[in-house]
């Protein structure tokens, strides 16, 4: 290394991981064939964090965060050890951070496009792909980081010790008014829709206002079931805040609700699309178009139906495999696999692998009524007797809103309505645990 070559401080996980939906990502191979190549070509001589592999944050990787010219950060695989390492680099450095990550292969959870970073391709076994069109597009952008690639933070760091006393009462006083509204939006959610708008009314420019109240004000539009107020409360949301996955997600769904869902389904794909898969957002997307499934089918275009419901099992089935704990996009899968005509032959090999992670997730002590449910709907699709009249009443002594056991009874008579369809036989403890499902709905709407 010449002494003056500057230094390019590389922040990336070690060795091989497994993203979200199982798949290994071999990073020694990237940092090896992709990263170093390029830093080197921009002329950067490639110094990697975090020598020690301990995940730490040890004083002389402070120090090299400090004073190294460049970074480079991959944001594969969220590791906390490099999302901890990159804001230190942005609190203390206004430019000269690059940021990358591999294309689809699990959801970033920064927006990589608001921050300009990098993407990569890897192949199926995680190896980097088309190595010298990602290697030449890293290398340019190092070579212009000095005139790109600004720290969202830095700013505001050096702005704030120059305000001082007056910043502080100023924020004090604003925690305050915030404080306030936050209890006004409180009881206005119980209230109902014109009194959150009241709220809304008294929270003024939402562009300019904390965001967390601005999302807490989206949340009570939903509560109320306001929901073109919150797909019109996105449009003067903060733009970093808009393009939040929580909040494109909700809008899908509120979207949905309007009878907007061919707007509402393009909005999931395009989130997907921009910022990785996951099982929550493919989950949403299922959701979605599950219910456009329902509409179409009352509306007696059966045609359509069938397409929607092929979709909507597509949509579920990605998010499982995303993510194999999460039981929602499991369950799902599964069940809308059986209402197919004829029913999808793979049903039976991942419905013992949602069976498996309900029970780990009830295993981890903090087991809901959804649980059991989801126990309930998968003996029903397994014909197991025993299991499901045991879920049944594990399901009903959990029992927290009418809506609950309202739900999975109408699951249980898609299944069997389903089942009867096509001729195949539908076990009667299924057609006595739904009664049983009913009759809790209305011990609980009677109370409510």
């Amino acid at each position: 290394m010449a002494m003056t070559q500057k230094i390019c401080l590389i922040l990336m996980p070690f060795d091989k991981r497994k993203d979200a939906s199982g798949r290994v990502i071999d990073f020694q191979a990237v940092y090896e064939r992709l990263v170093v190549p390029a830093v080197e070509a921009a002329g950067l001589y490639p110094v990697r964090g975090g020598q020690g592999r301990t995940g730490g944050i040890e004083e002389h990787l402070l120090e090299r965060l400090t004073l190294c010219d460049h970074a480079l950060v991959d944001l594969t695989a969220a590791d906390p050890a490099v999302f901890y390492q990159l804001g230190v680099r942005h609190a203390l450095k206004r430019r000269s951070t690059l940021l990358i990550y591999a294309l689809e292969r699990g959801q970033v959870p920064l927006d990589v496009q608001r921050l300009e970073a990098v993407p990569y391709r890897l192949s199926p076994q995680g190896q980097p792909e088309y190595e010298a069109k990602y290697r030449t597009l890293i290398t340019d952008r190092l070579k212009n980081q000095e005139q790109t690639d600004e720290s969202p933070l830095f700013p505001l760091m050096e702005r704030i010790p120059k305000r001082g006393g007056e910043s502080l009462a100023r924020l004090c006083e604003q925690v305050r008014q915030e404080a306030a509204l936050w209890d006004r939006l409180e009881r206005a959610r119980q209230e109902g829709g014109e009194a959150v708008r009241g709220v809304a009314q008294q929270i003024g420019n939402t562009v300019q206002a904390e965001p967390g109240l601005v999302l807490e004000l989206f949340f009570a539009y939903r509560q109320v079931r306001w929901w073109s107020e919150m797909v019109e409360l996105v449009k003067r949301m903060p733009p970093e805040l808009a393009d939040s996955i929580l909040v494109q997600e909700q809008l899908s769904l509120a979207l949905n609700r309007m009878g907007s869902g061919v707007e509402a389904e393009q909005t999931m794909r395009d989130l997907i699309s921009r910022r990785g898969q996951s099982s929550v957002s493919y989950g949403k997307l299922g959701r979605i178009l599950k219910y456009q499934w329902e509409k179409t089918l009352e509306q007696g275009n059966r045609q359509q139906a069938k397409e929607l419901l092929e979709k909507a099992a597509t949509a579920y089935l990605k998010g499982f495999e995303a993510d194999w704990r999460d039981t929602y996009a499991g369950v799902n899968a599964v069940t809308l696999m059986e209402l197919k005509q004829p029913a999808d032959p793979r049903r039976r090999e991942i419905l013992p692998v949602v069976h498996y992670a309900v029970e780990q997730s009830i295993r981890s002590g903090a087991a809901d009524y959804w649980d059991f449910a989801t126990l309930l709907e998968l003996a029903v699709l397994s014909c197991d007797e025993a299991k499901g009249i045991d879920a049944l009443g594990r399901s009903l002594a959990r029992v927290r809103e009418a809506w609950e056991p309202q739900t999975t009874a109408k699951k249980l008579k898609l299944i069997r309505d389903a089942r009867l369809g096509r001729g195949a036989e539908c076990p009667s403890w299924a057609d006595a645990a739904m009664e049983k499902l009913l009759e809790a709905a209305a011990r609980w709407g009677g109370n409510g």
